[in-house]
Order: C-alpha cells, then sequence, then structure tokens
C-alpha cells in the first residue's frame, strides 16, 4: 500500500487505482491502517462546492441497480461525476459478500466519468458507517459532485446510510392489495423522495396508483413538515428518471446552503459517536482479559448456569480490569 501522501496525491489528481486503493485503506480494520487512513483524510481537501450525497434504498426486487445505471448514466451526460458505494451484504457466519454490482450496472461501470464501488457491510453497522461515510470523502476529494450510496435493503442499515447522505430516496414498487405492506412506518419517516420504479407497460397505472397511495400516507406521516415528493418511474426505459432527480434538487434547494451545513454538522456529531462505539467494540474484540473468560462465559451461559446480564457484567469487568467489580452492577 503506498504512503497516505502518495495516495493523496493520486486521489486528488482522480487517478482511479489511487481511488480505489484510498477506499480500500479507510474499509480495513485492521489497527496501523486505521492509522494511515486518518493520515490519508487530513491530507484530502474537501470540495469547493459540497457535492450532492443521496441514499438510494428499496424493497427487494425493486430494481436499485438498473435504476442507478440510469440515473447515473444521465448524470454523466449532463456534465456530472458520479460515484457509487454500493453497500453489499456479508455473511455473519462466513464474513463473505457478493460484490456483483459492476455486473448489474455494465454500462456505468466503464463510463469514465463514473466510479463505482461494492463494499463488504462486514456484518456491523458501524463498519458501514465508519467505512462508507470515509469512501464518500475520498470521492469528494477525487471531484466526483454526485455521490450516490446504495443499501442493501429494508432494515437498520438505512438508518445508518440515511445519517450520512443529504437526500434518501427510497424505491417502491406498486404490488397488488397493500402497496403500504411491508413499508415501515421509519423508512417512510427517513424518505425525503419516494419514487415508484417499474412504471412502465401494463404497470404504469397501477404504479400512479401507489403513488397516490404512498403520497397520503406520508402527509399523516410528516405533517406540516417537509413533504416528501413521490413521482413514478421505470429505470428500465429511462421514463421519469429526470423527474426524480428533480426532486432531489428539490429537497437540497428546501434546505439550502444554511441547511445543509447544519444536517451535515449534525451527521458528524453522530458519526463520531460511531466511530467510538465501533472502536470500542473492536478493543473488546482484541482484549486479552476478555479473552482469557470468554470461553468460560460461554460454556457457562449455554449450561444456563450463568444469565446473560451477569455475563456481560464479567466481560466489562475483564475488560475494565475490575476484578472485584460488583456482580450485581447493571450494564450501561
Amino acid at each position: 500500500m503506498p504512503a497516505p501522501e502518495t495516495l493523496a496525491q493520486g486521489v486528488r489528481a482522480g487517478d482511479r487505482a489511487a481511488v480505489s486503493r484510498a477506499i480500500t485503506l479507510v474499509e480495513s480494520s485492521r489497527p496501523e491502517h486505521r492509522a494511515q487512513a486518518r493520515e490519508l483524510l487530513a491530507s484530502l481537501e474537501p470540495p469547493a462546492e459540497p457535492a450532492v450525497r443521496v441514499g438510494i434504498s428499496g424493497v427487494p426486487g425493486v430494481g436499485k441497480s438498473t435504476f442507478i445505471e440510469t440515473l447515473g448514466r444521465q448524470l454523466t451526460a449532463s456534465g456530472h461525476r458520479v460515484g457509487v458505494l454500493a453497500v453489499d451484504p456479508s455473511s455473519q457466519r462466513t464474513g463473505g459478500s457478493v460484490l456483483g454490482d459492476k455486473i448489474r450496472m455494465p454500462t456505468l461501470s466503464t463510463d469514465p466519468d463514473a466510479y463505482i464501488r461494492a463494499s463488504p457491510s462486514a456484518g456491523t453497522l458501524g463498519g458501514v458507517a465508519r467505512a462508507t461515510s470515509q469512501a464518500v470523502l475520498v470521492l469528494e476529494a477525487a471531484a466526483y459532485d454526485v455521490v450516490l450510496v446504495e443499501t442493501v435493503g429494508v432494515g437498520q442499515s438505512e438508518t445508518t446510510v440515511a445519517g450520512m447522505v443529504d437526500t434518501f430516496l427510497f424505491l417502491a414498487l406498486a404490488r397488488t392489495g397493500d402497496q403500504l405492506q411491508g413499508i415501515k412506518r421509519g423508512i417512510l419517516e427517513l424518505a425525503d423522495v419516494i419514487a415508484v420504479n417499474k412504471a412502465d407497460g401494463d404497470r404504469l397505472t397501477e404504479a400512479k396508483g401507489a403513488a397516490r397511495e404512498l403520497a397520503g400516507a406520508l402527509r399523516m406521516v410528516h405533517g406540516k413538515d417537509w413533504a416528501p415528493a413521490v413521482v413514478t418511474c421505470s429505470g428500465l426505459t429511462g421514463e421519469g428518471v429526470d423527474d426524480v432527480w428533480a426532486k432531489v434538487t428539490d429537497h437540497r434547494a428546501h434546505l439550502g446552503a444554511h441547511g445543509l451545513a447544519e444536517k451535515r454538522s449534525r451527521q458528524q456529531l453522530d458519526f463520531a459517536w460511531a466511530l467510538v462505539r465501533d472502536e470500542l467494540e473492536q478493543r473488546l474484540r482484541r482484549s486479552a482479559s476478555v479473552r482469557r473468560v470468554r470461553a468460560e462465559i460461554r460454556d457457562q451461559v449455554l449450561g444456563g448456569e450463568l444469565p446473560a446480564v451477569a455475563a456481560a457484567d464479567r466481560i466489562l469487568a475483564a475488560y475494565d480490569g475490575e476484578a472485584d467489580a460488583e456482580p450485581g452492577d447493571p450494564v450501561n
């Protein structure tokens, strides 16, 4: 791995290989790489004009990759440089992930004004927050003025990604029956723009009906606050995708320069605490004291001899070196 300053020079010059190596560095969980990543990021200047950060999520099968490819191609054609960060699911058992977004976005992946990076989430939301947030900074330093962050589906990762972007775009499908089924209220609260995808052919009428129903639900959720726009589009044909982007820019205009700066400041504070939690978890895993008692505690918990709360107390006591800690103290 090149030295951080050498990587920073390559990133600033827009060298794709340097961008890839830089993102690999910030994704690494090795302590020495974390120190180098901090040095790298300190060497990168933020863009003069804030890049547009958009989080994109949706129900399984909604066509996120097709939509992103179509949107990305439209944006590069209009003069933008687009970076795509796709957070893929990692196996909790093996740590493996399927990093197939370059296959699912074949045209955009060969566009010289686009960069696609599929990153494993490594099973931890803290890891997602740390690696993805820092990867966004690398892309912005490389002069990508639009950064799209694709999430794996509907779940806690959406909250994590919403905390690092300016606008959160939710893709929905028109389904038979209740179109709102399976869409959690929390997702509706996060969404700044909703697009009903696959609105083409004989599904167009159904998609428009779903959009009306979603718009009604959003009015109940948001009240008098910013009412997220609901539009229809087809990532396959490109119909309506420009309308989706127009709503994204409308939301950004609604925030204004002050609102955007304030939002990003709050995100930075939340990100700081995410880094603290992630680092504490890593230190706990590396603790020699915890390793010495882990097997014994595991056997006692599995054997029904030790309650979970008491087990947690013992693990924390081992980590803190407090051999005489009261076993009845609550876990914070």
